[in-house]
């Protein structure tokens, strides 16, 4: 397919269209924050965190030992991402297990990665 196939070589306006889209846009601060969602998860070792927390509900130790990682480096991970509202924890006695925040982000994470397999 030749680069030109792609291009819109009209000069026609739907006017109903971009009325319905930009009735339905949402505001800039919306935009910004679904953009730091996608860089949260953009990241090799949170999308890691993800996938175990996407299997089973884990501690911190266990996360490093499926990892390969120290514990500081997870919890620092784990932070960034409980701040963000990506994974919640719940105490157990002195333990600490950290979970996918809701099905929101269940669903975000295995689509994503449906997506890409798919892709191969």
């Amino acid at each position: 397919m030749s680069r030109s196939e792609f291009t819109c070589d009209c000069n026609v306006i739907h006017q109903d269209a971009v009325n319905e889209v930009v009735q339905k846009m949402p505001d800039e601060n919306t935009f910004n924050r679904l953009a730091d969602l996608f860089k949260l998860i953009g990241d090799t070792t949170r999308c890691r965190i993800l996938f175990a927390l996407d299997q089973k509900e884990m501690c911190v130790c266990d996360l490093a030992n499926v990892l390969n990682m120290t514990k500081s480096s997870i919890s620092h991970q784990l932070a960034v991402l409980r701040r963000s509202g990506v994974v919640r924890c719940r105490k157990s006695g002195k333990e600490v297990y950290y979970t996918l925040d809701d099905d929101h982000i269940v669903k975000l994470f295995e689509i994503g990665l449906a997506h890409i397999n798919h892709k191969d």
